[in-house]
């Protein structure tokens, strides 16, 4: 079920009505909700038959009536007590049941967005912030809807039941009973503008935060060996003080809400027992001791349902501006449009960049009029210095950009009219530093493949140079690398990532910066796993090292964007040109 629910929420999210949102969400399970209110209302009635109840008993008990009323009386409140435990299991089931299927659906219909949004969207916001709203927004949503549910339902139905019994037993006092539903609807209204205000500013803050966090622990590293802890510190400290600043705003605006609430509601409770005694005590209407206590009891139970349900509104507000703070995910128009394209189902290798152009928002183009013909199983080196438009180019190759102006052609065909996911079936990145998740080996490896047998997988550890290594460790292919692959070195981990690429026998590779943050001896071993994996395939290289480099089948030197100039690394060396003024830096690097 749930997987049919986010694609449906894609389409029907538009951010401004969040209680739409729910409403599509909480769909598969209208039945079950009916139900369940319907059982809450039965399971619920104790609470405002009681006051009902007592009044009756009192009344027998001071006019000397009936027993039988008494006994009729004490009978239907066990039943009705009795059959309350029944009933709660079944009506936590139904509920608990519905909220969770909704939040499981809302967090895959993020996740699934998330994968469909371009990595420009990515780039932009921090993943700490995606993170806060797939896991403390959701859950704050569930927690809304559990808590409205519980409370806010509980709340109506004594409302509803109370006024009920009250109209038919003393209908003289429901007009003033009917005063209080009203006051606490315009208290509602009133402040749930600025409730609103101040928790939207709390949930960015907030996310700010998170997004701090995340960066100070990437950095820990860099930090740790600068001696910059005092600065770190400073910074998220900062942000620390503008959480709190807003969470206290926050916190006293409810406080005054919850606290004008209750003070407004339990004065007309007192006036109301008041009146109540005195028009008992002179006569003045037909209204018995009975319900006078009944009167008073009920009085103090409807007040109770009035605060509960004005102090659900800072829990709905949350809610609701977690509900839209999805919704800035699920909305986002930044996607990488593949539906209804040509799905490829073969590629060659073949490569063609005609007049490609390409600009991050308003910037100067990165890449402006970038012309070039890989030939499968080519190696095609980039080099320039920082800024160049490599990276851009390598990123227009594997789909993460879209050119805006000119064309890239995949075996002769525009690559704008195919479906992207297929394509990279035939593509392997091997970038600068190895991105592994805390797994096995064997799971790094063959991620995403289910059916790599063993004897495939050692033999692409063993063309990656990484069998020995792994061979060695305590559980062998079973060990766990740890988080981003801690527990191995650097050249380990990139060895494994070129076992990964290889295990896919891709038909175009993309090397970035693969070997630049290596010692000589771990880039020896990574460059002969290299040499291996770009065998017959079409490849695209970025890196300063002439070991690299200077083997490759073209060269092409990069400047603003723009071709400089290709060939070889002999005959650019021999030319004398922009390739040669490079080779001090490359040399170095």
């Amino acid at each position: 079920m749930t997987q049919h629910v986010p694609n449906h929420l894609d389409h029907c999210y538009r951010g401004e009505n969040p209680v739409r949102t729910l409403g599509h969400l909480f769909r598969p399970d209208r039945g079950k909700l009916l139900l369940a209110a319907a059982i809450f209302v039965v399971k619920h009635s104790p609470i405002w038959l009681l006051p009902l109840i007592t009044a009756t008993v009192l009344d027998v008990v001071v006019q000397h009536g009936s027993l039988g009323d008494l006994w009729q009386a004490t009978g239907v409140l066990l039943f009705i007590l009795v059959i309350n435990y029944p009933l709660h299991q079944w009506y936590v089931r139904l509920l608990g049941g519905s909220i969770r299927r909704m939040g499981t659906a809302l967090r895959s219909a993020l996740c699934r967005r998330l994968q469909h949004l371009s990595i420009g969207y990515h780039a932009r916001v921090h993943a700490s912030v995606l993170q806060t709203k797939v896991v403390r927004d959701v859950e704050s949503v569930e927690h809304m809807v559990q808590q409205s549910a519980d409370l806010g339902l509980g709340a109506l139905v004594t409302l509803t039941g109370g006024l009920v019994v009250i109209g038919i037993r003393t209908p003289e006092f429901l007009p003033v009973f009917l005063i209080v539903v009203p006051a606490a609807g315009f208290l509602v209204m009133r402040l749930r503008g600025h409730l609103r205000s101040h928790n939207e500013d709390f949930r960015r803050e907030v996310e700010q935060f998170s997004s701090q966090v995340g960066e100070m622990t990437t950095l820990i590293p860099i930090t740790r060996a600068h001696g910059l802890e005092r600065a770190a510190l400073g910074r998220v400290d900062g942000s620390l003080r503008q959480v709190f600043a807003a969470g206290l705003r926050l916190d006293v605006m409810n406080g005054r809400f919850n606290s004008a609430a209750w003070v407004t509601l339990n004065i007309l409770g007192v006036l109301c027992l008041t009146g109540s005694a005195l028009v008992a005590y002179h006569g003045w209407l037909p209204v018995t001791p009975g319900d006078v206590v009944m009167l008073s009891s009920f009085f103090t139970v409807l007040t109770g349902s009035v605060t509960t349900l004005l102090g659900l509104a800072p829990v709905i507000s949350k809610g609701l501006e977690s509900v839209r703070s999805a919704g800035e995910v699920l909305q986002a128009p930044d996607l990488e449009s593949n539906e209804g394209k040509a799905p490829v189902e073969r590629v060659t290798g073949r490569i063609d960049f005609e007049q490609v152009g390409f600009a991050y928002d308003d910037a100067a183009p990165a890449v402006e009029g970038f012309s070039l013909t890989a030939r499968p199983g080519e190696t095609i080196a980039l080099v320039g210095a920082s800024g160049a438009g490599k990276s851009t180019v390598l990123n227009l190759l594997i789909g993460f950009i879209r050119p805006t102006s000119g064309r890239i052609l995949l075996d002769g065909v525009d690559m704008s009219t195919l479906d992207l996911r297929s394509y990279r079936r035939f593509l392997s990145v091997v970038p600068q530093e190895s991105i592994l998740f805390e797994g096995s080996i064997r799971d790094n490896v063959t991620y995403g493949l289910s059916d790599i047998d063993e004897r495939t997988l050692q033999q692409a550890l063993r063309d990656a140079n990484a069998l020995e290594f792994v061979e060695r460790l305590p559980d062998g292919l079973d060990t766990v690398v740890g988080q981003r692959g801690a527990r191995l070195s650097g050249g380990q981990k990139q060895r494994l990532a070129i076992a990964r690429a290889l295990i896919r026998d891709p038909r175009v590779l993309v090397l970035d910066e693969a070997t630049s943050a290596l010692d000589n001896r771990s880039e020896a071993l990574v460059q002969e796993a290299l040499a291996r994996l770009v065998h017959g395939r079409t490849v695209f290289v970025v890196a300063h090292r002439l070991s690299t480099i200077q083997g490759a089948d073209r060269i092409v030197v990069m400047a603003n964007g723009t071709v400089r100039e290709s060939g070889t690394h002999d005959e650019l060396l021999a030319r004398g040109g922009a390739y040669a003024e490079l080779q001090p830096a490359a040399a170095r690097g």
